[in-house]
């Protein structure tokens, strides 16, 4: 039985869309038979029949058509024809046709497409939005195992030059990714020699499904420019290479870095955000904002006799207040980073909390030495803070150690605190945690001084 007699019976039954009947006529057909069949088809119909095929035989089908019948399969199956009929088919017939595709074939397809088209055929097919599959190229060369080097280098020499990198070649069997095998390994083999003889069977490779953040990772832990994608049966679906990941590690830092100094993320570069979105964006957060300063002001009407009897506190609220802010941003922002960056997790949050207890001690005491410095010398000068000025002076020096230590503590374990919540940690931002610790400093502040300074100058 071979394949171009059936031709013609298979183009009617196409036409008149009776998948039903096609796919049981192919129940029993075997691969190499199938694949005579599709070189005789039109295009349209190649695209069809391969759709019903059952997911594991279309592949195999696919594997056994010649390279330059993959490239027109492919190409056939982008045309505008067979994107009218899949908008004619029921969802559940569509989504059916997809998922019996090969996964090469699909990735091959949808990255033929217009870029409009390619956004329908990619939420047709799932890929979740920050997915590697969003990411992944079919421009890569692959080889099979019983090759000869000489044979992989003409396969090289013809269809090398569309690929996005020769610097790795990848094995496959019947599509599925056996092997990767780097190009100087082919260069300095012998031409009559095996690709099987060049093989550790040790490809690591990314699921289409994976996120971009586990593609991030997966090329810092391993190093490498290109990564094979797979899908759920390891078919070799395309590959990332590492200029799409930078890109995706560009954005993510970008947006880290927006959230981080206040504000809502934008979706566009600053020159193709309009106006109004640029005033959303930012007004979100400073009326937030903006509302836990009103509480500074608040705890400060509570202390409103104490500032009465001393006007002599109030100079230093400043000071207190932002060296606390100061200190929280610092912790905050090497947390956020080191969260980022793997270097910290979840579980170390204990050691994480000695740490930042312990040098907010110590950034506190230099703070509390330079500020009753500045009292002295003001006192020696100008006689500014009276009979009581060493009081005074202890009570700003313990206050800035309390507020250092304690700005040190919240900016470190907010972060923490959120990525458990499963929120991001840089909306733990620099500005927020300025005004968390502004409100309790004022109460530390005055705290300290209504215990030291009560029958002295209060």
């Amino acid at each position: 039985m071979t394949g171009n007699l059936f031709a013609p019976e298979i183009e009617e039954l196409v036409a008149a869309h009776d998948f039903a009947t096609i796919k049981e006529v192919f129940e029993d057909w075997e691969p190499p038979i199938l694949a005579d069949l599709i070189a005789d088809l039109s295009a349209e119909s190649r695209a069809i029949v391969l759709g019903i095929l059952p997911k594991d035989v279309a592949s195999e089908t696919f594997a056994y058509c010649e390279p330059t019948l993959q490239r027109e399969l492919v190409r056939d199956m982008a045309t505008e024809h067979v994107a009218a009929m899949l908008n004619e088919m029921s969802a559940d017939d569509r989504t059916e046709f997809f998922q019996g595709l090969p996964a090469n074939v699909v990735t091959e397809l949808v990255n033929q497409l217009s870029v409009e088209e390619r956004v329908v055929a990619l939420r047709l097919l799932n890929y979740p939005e920050d997915s590697v599959g969003r990411l992944m190229t079919p421009d890569y060369v692959q080889v099979k195992k019983h090759w000869t080097i000489q044979e992989a280098l003409d396969h090289i020499r013809m269809y090398g030059k569309d690929s996005e990198t020769l610097n790795v070649l990848y094995v496959t069997d019947h599509g599925t990714l056996v092997d990767e095998i780097r190009i100087r390994e082919i260069l300095l083999a012998q031409p009559d020699s095996f690709i099987s003889d060049l093989m550790d069977y040790r490809a690591e490779s990314l699921l289409a499904t994976d996120s971009e953040i586990k593609a991030l990772e997966d090329f810092r832990r391993l190093d490498r420019y290109a990564l094979p994608v797979v899908d759920e049966d390891h078919k070799l679906v395309g590959i990332v290479t590492l200029d799409d990941v930078l890109d995706v590690a560009e954005e993510r830092a970008t947006e880290e870095i927006q959230r981080f100094g206040g504000l809502d993320a934008l979706e566009d570069s600053y020159t193709q955000t309009s106006f109004l979105e640029l005033v959303r964006k930012r007004g979100v957060w400073l009326v937030v904002l903006f509302i836990g300063e009103m509480l500074t002001a608040t705890a400060m009407g509570t202390f409103e006799h104490e500032i009465a009897k001393a006007v002599v506190l109030a100079l230093f609220v400043p000071l207190i207040i932002s060296s606390g802010g100061n200190s929280g941003s610092q912790a905050a922002t090497l947390i956020i980073r080191a969260l980022a960056l793997k270097e910290v997790s979840l579980q170390d949050w204990w050691m994480v909390m000695r740490r930042e207890i312990a040098s907010g001690f110590i950034l506190g005491i230099i703070l509390a030495i330079i500020g009753f410095l500045r009292i002295s010398i003001w006192q020696w000068l100008f006689g500014t803070y009276g009979d009581h000025w060493v009081w005074i002076g202890v009570t700003v020096s313990i206050s800035l150690t309390g507020v250092v230590m304690w700005g040190t503590l919240t900016g470190s374990m907010l972060p923490l605190f959120l990525k458990r919540l499963g929120l991001d940690p840089a909306t733990s931002s620099a500005p927020f945690v300025a005004t968390l610790v502004d409100v309790t400093g004022i109460v530390i502040y005055f705290s300290v001084a209504s215990m030291l300074l009560r029958g002295l100058v209060l």
